[in-house]
């Protein structure tokens, strides 16, 4: 089975790409989160924009929970 890339509909807390880029790498999306928000605050690269971008251009987890 192939990983694939999506948004998490599980572990999100804005639009869940951190939640799925965790889950892709097998790390803790808290880390990514810290990442991204670090990143932004020092100005490194364009953070904001890789993320709307990220949220748009991904697909949803089609997994649900009941």
């Amino acid at each position: 089975m192939s990983k694939k890339l999506v948004k998490s509909t599980s572990n999100s807390v804005f639009a869940g790409v951190c939640g799925g880029l965790g889950k892709y790498f097998n790390i803790d999306p808290t880390v990514i989160r810290l990442g991204f928000v670090v990143s932004l605050f020092l100005g490194l690269g364009s953070p904001g924009l890789i993320y709307l971008v990220m949220a748009f251009i991904m697909p949803k987890d089609e997994t649900y929970f009941y």
